[in-house]
């Protein structure tokens, strides 16, 4: 199987820092939990940097209308988001871990390892992109059934968004039927995953507050959060 040329975490390179990724289908509460994750860590005097997937304004809006005018190929969006993580890794991680902080990323290279493999690019072209990035230090995964997940999607709005149903692929003429197929596909290449880098699989169909303490539980009997004091 193909996997990362630099096969090893943060920890394992020899950073002071460590690097903490959460996963899962949009719409399982990876945002929120991320979100208090944070909050929690900051209160207690740690030093905390978040991330985002394609967080870059330039990448945000250059992708957003494409979108919109369904102007991109796969392979495309793949070397955007490539790109635009690449330059996060090198400007922002790679600075703040060598200062000993703790870096929490809503979504890392296997966001891309998924979506993108799912899309149509060859699953080791992908991963030989992000070949340069270490692994994190802790991964939490947010598991949900498919029918549960697409109820909550459906609640928060009217309609299903044209690429998180996954339309674009030609699944369905039914939104809610290539939702499932496209999702599905998704899920089968997170649990793949899951066991090849060692997720922490987090039950999101859980209350907020549950999923949240096992989250700290885990990461407070992983890493030594007293070394990441502010001084």
């Amino acid at each position: 199987m193909f996997v990362l040329r630099m096969n090893k975490t943060f920890a394992e390179l020899g950073f002071p820092g460590r690097l903490v990724a959460i996963e899962g289908l949009d719409g399982s509460g990876k945002s929120t939990q991320i979100h208090l994750l944070q909050r929690w860590l900051e209160q207690q005097g740690l030093r905390v940097f978040f991330s985002e997937w394609s967080s870059s304004e330039l990448v945000h809006s250059a992708t957003t209308k494409a979108k919109k005018q369904t102007l991109l190929t796969p392979t495309t969006f793949s070397l955007i988001h490539a790109t635009d993580f690449a330059d996060r890794y090198e400007r922002q991680f790679l600075p703040l871990l060598r200062a000993g902080y703790l870096v929490l990323c809503d979504r890392y290279v296997f966001t891309a390892f998924a979506r993108d493999t799912v899309r149509g690019c060859s699953q080791p072209w992908v991963r030989g992109l992000y070949s340069f990035a270490a692994l994190p230090d802790a991964t939490f995964f947010l598991k949900m059934h498919l029918d549960v997940l697409l109820q909550r999607v459906k609640s928060v709005r009217k309609e299903l968004k044209y690429f998180e149903a996954g339309l674009d692929l030609k699944l369905s003429i039914d939104p809610e039927e290539s939702y499932r197929i496209f999702q599905g596909r998704l899920l089968e290449q997170y649990l793949g995953m899951s066991s090849e880098f060692g997720f922490y699989n987090i039950d999101a169909s859980k209350p907020v507050e549950s999923q949240q303490t096992v989250i700290r539980e885990v990461l407070a009997a992983r890493l030594d959060l007293n070394a990441f004091l502010k001084d």
